[in-house]
């Protein structure tokens, strides 16, 4: 965790179409919900909305400061389709400080530059990109670090088990609640291959999915030819 993240609100009290007035303000309307509370219409500077969102995502817990300060999660965003300097809503999910949550946060490979592997001309391919965690609140990363220096040679793996936090397998996609859940040990992000072979590889998957698409497409143009004559 990083510098702690925080918001000062208010109650909003301007409700429905009329939030108009307070984007023209230049105000963001928000609301803050979650178990065993009622939703809670916020505002906030939309500069200060902006600027929060971009720092913390929705994997690094937000401070709301208020009338009841609250630990909450960014949830969801309402963006302008032509405008990149301000959000036309945003919603927080509250969450208690003693109470492990899931989030989805990035992986990032490091390393004290080019590892052996890449030295040698080999790829060093990414496999995912995020990964969700359960960890209380304040201790949730702002990203998982995945080194590359241990890299030397073809079919060589990158995989993250980081401290402090637990890695997630969801079936639903569920954020924000740790029930249900089943945890990882360690994860394979980042593989080791052998261009020439990787190369291959990608056009075997390319014929893989021409091939499906002409079937598709001979097969969508019998069951059009069966309906035409019935």
């Amino acid at each position: 965790m990083g510098e702690k993240i925080t918001l000062k609100i208010t109650k909003r009290e301007v409700l429905g179409k009329k939030v108009k007035t307070l984007r023209h303000q230049g105000i963001t309307p928000g609301v803050v919900y979650g178990a065993g509370m009622e939703a809670v219409p916020i505002q906030a500077e939309a500069g200060e909305v902006l600027r929060v969102y971009k720092l913390a995502g929705k994997h690094t817990p937000v401070q709301l400061l208020g009338s009841e300060r609250r630990i909450a999660m960014i949830k969801d965003v309402e963006s302008y389709p032509t405008r990149s300097n301000a959000l036309r809503h945003i919603s927080f999910h509250a969450v208690r400080a003693d109470e492990p949550v899931i989030a989805e946060v990035p992986i990032r490979l490091s390393g004290t530059g080019e590892s052996e592997a890449e030295r040698a001309g080999l790829v060093v391919l990414q496999a995912l990109e995020k990964i969700k965690v359960k960890a209380l609140p304040m201790d949730l990363p702002e990203a998982l670090e995945a080194p590359t220096d241990g890299l030397v040679k073809e079919g060589d793996r990158v995989t993250v088990g980081p401290d402090g936090v637990e890695l997630v397998d969801s079936d639903d996609g569920r954020e924000g609640t740790a029930d249900d859940d089943t945890t990882v040990k360690d994860l394979v992000v980042a593989n080791v291959y052998e261009p020439s072979a990787l190369a291959a590889a990608n056009d075997a998957a390319a014929g893989e999915a021409e091939s499906a698409d002409a079937e598709q497409v001979e097969v969508t143009g019998e069951a059009e030819k069966t309906e035409a004559s019935e």
